[in-house]
């Protein structure tokens, strides 16, 4: 295991504060909740985030290991790191260093690694340069820009849960990612992040409610709960029993989302990713109850749509039970938007299960859907297995699914139309534009009315949508019909020197 070694100090022994940062994340949303932490504490320093092509003298780089293109990406992070400054302080954390720490140390050596277990002292000592206290002149407060993110590969976490549980709300401007669970023991034959996570922890609920509450405090309108496996949260709550006793009681997903809506004032709050088996009648029960707030979209990994390539991946469903949630999903909240994971060219796949996979895919309606290429993983029982698919037809499979799942959206997208909805504003777009997404996850782009206030990011607008945008057929317009401004706290000028590279988009092929 590699251990982070001291960072730098000062003559009388405190930490160090960098004269500039820049933070790289890859992965998934449990990563993004991660850095965003770091980042949060680094803001709170006052040490100013720069784009990671340029010199800084501190460099964050938190990897992901679910395909072999995550681990490149990660790598070639590093590098670009090492080339931007020489002789700058590079931390390379995550699950590409968990289950490849000698590749990274061979072609760095001059890098500190740090293992998800010690992630948590990472954070700690960011911490210590908060307590150093801020250069006179200069604001404390929120990010003003969403993190560097080089990869929209879906899969990873981190570990040391307990030891980073106190300060991880999002500094993002417009929602919160608020990290809930960690860790996986499903074990699925092509995936690897159960041995760079290790087993399920969950947060317990006062740590998640304090995050929530600083989000919140922070001008964030929107929370997005995230966890590795998310759907087998099993916090405790502490109840005063007989004779003054305290009890601890579990606490389930819903249990916690109820918990939110009641100890909160949360307006919005969304899922990641979950397993459709643990979309049970007490979830949908939970959500229901706590809508507007809770909102109609759910992101459903489906993987295949044959039940045989399901069996041999260790998924633990079969085609069947997954239509079935979806129609209990529909059933239960209105306008529920699914959203799907699916792996083109699993070992064993061939021409018909693959066909089968289109028509399942085509038959539930999806609102968007993922699309990842079998990448093997070492170690992992799916690359000892017969039948692997050669990287041509991979790639030919992986194109058909994604112009599947471009339809879907666009289907999606024509079908709200004329109805009302309210958008949280992310963004604007180079014609002056402002877009967001609605509550189904669509997104929407709009032009003011006169007399709407000048700056309209997170904003949540009441707005008719009206046609299908010109520029992009997943993406509509829409006719804004009121404004509710964005809270003061995100309005602050902040010195934040440079914007972050564009992701890349929802659907990833590797």
């Amino acid at each position: 295991m590699v251990m982070p070694r001291p960072a730098a100090t000062r003559p009388d022994g405190a930490t160090a504060r960098p004269r500039s940062a820049a933070i790289v994340n890859l992965g998934c949303k449990v990563n993004q909740s991660e850095m965003e932490a770091a980042a949060r504490l680094l803001r709170e320093a006052c040490v100013p985030l720069v784009d990671p092509d340029r010199a800084a003298d501190l460099y964050l780089v938190n990897t992901c290991t679910v395909t072999s293109i995550a681990d490149e990406k990660s790598r070639a992070a590093v590098r670009r790191a090492r080339r931007a400054n020489p002789d700058a302080e590079i931390v390379v954390t995550g699950c590409s260093v968990q289950v490849g720490a000698e590749m990274f140390a061979a072609m760095d050596p001059a890098a500190r690694l740090v293992t998800n277990e010690a992630k948590a002292g990472l954070l700690r000592e960011l911490e210590a340069l908060v307590r150093l206290g801020a250069p006179e002149g200069r604001p404390h407060g929120p990010l003003d820009a969403a993190l560097p993110t080089l990869s929209g590969v879906e899969a990873a976490g981190a570990a040391g849960i307990d030891g980073i549980a106190d300060d991880r709300a999002s500094v993002e401007r417009t929602r919160a990612f608020v990290k809930v669970q960690d860790g996986c023991s499903f074990y699925c034959t092509y995936c690897i992040i159960p041995r760079a996570r290790g087993a399920e922890r969950s947060l317990e609920p006062d740590v998640v409610l304090a995050d929530v509450r600083r989000a919140l405090a922070a001008g964030h309108r929107e929370i997005v709960l995230t966890g590795i496996n998310i759907g087998t949260y099993d916090g405790g709550w502490s109840e005063r029993g007989a004779r003054g006793s305290h009890v601890r009681s579990a606490l389930t997903l819903a249990g916690l989302v109820r918990r939110i809506l009641e100890a909160t004032s949360v307006e919005r709050i969304r899922l990641s990713s979950i397993e459709p088996q643990h979309v049970d009648d007490e979830l949908l029960e939970a959500w229901v109850a706590g809508a507007p707030r809770t909102l109609p979209h759910l992101h459903l990994p489906l993987q295949s749509g044959d039940d045989g390539v399901l069996r041999r991946m260790g998924r633990r469903y079969a085609a069947g039970d997954y239509a079935r949630t979806v129609e209990r999903a529909r059933a239960a909240i209105p306008g529920v938007a699914v959203h799907a994971d699916v792996i083109a060219g699993f070992p064993t796949e061939d021409d018909t299960a693959f066909a089968r996979t289109m028509a399942f895919v085509r038959e539930q309606r999806l609102a968007g859907l993922h699309v990842f290429r079998y990448s093997a993983r070492p170690g992992t029982p799916a690359t000892r297995m017969a039948g692997q698919v050669d990287e041509r037809t991979k790639k030919a499979r992986a194109g058909e699914l994604l112009a599947v799942g471009a339809d879907a959206r666009a289907a999606w997208a024509r079908a709200g139309l004329r109805t009302v909805t309210r958008v949280l504003v992310e963004s604007r777009l180079a014609d002056g534009r402002w877009v967001g997404h609605a509550e189904d996850h669509v997104l929407v782009a709009v032009t003011p009315r006169p007399g709407d206030p000048a700056e309209l990011e997170n904003a949540i607008l009441t707005v008719r949508r009206a046609a299908i945008d010109g520029e992009s057929a997943d993406r509509v317009t829409g006719e804004v019909l009121a404004v509710d401004p964005a809270p003061r706290s995100l309005r602050v000028p902040l010195p934040v020197l440079a914007g972050s590279p564009a992701p890349i988009g929802g659907a990833h092929v590797g």
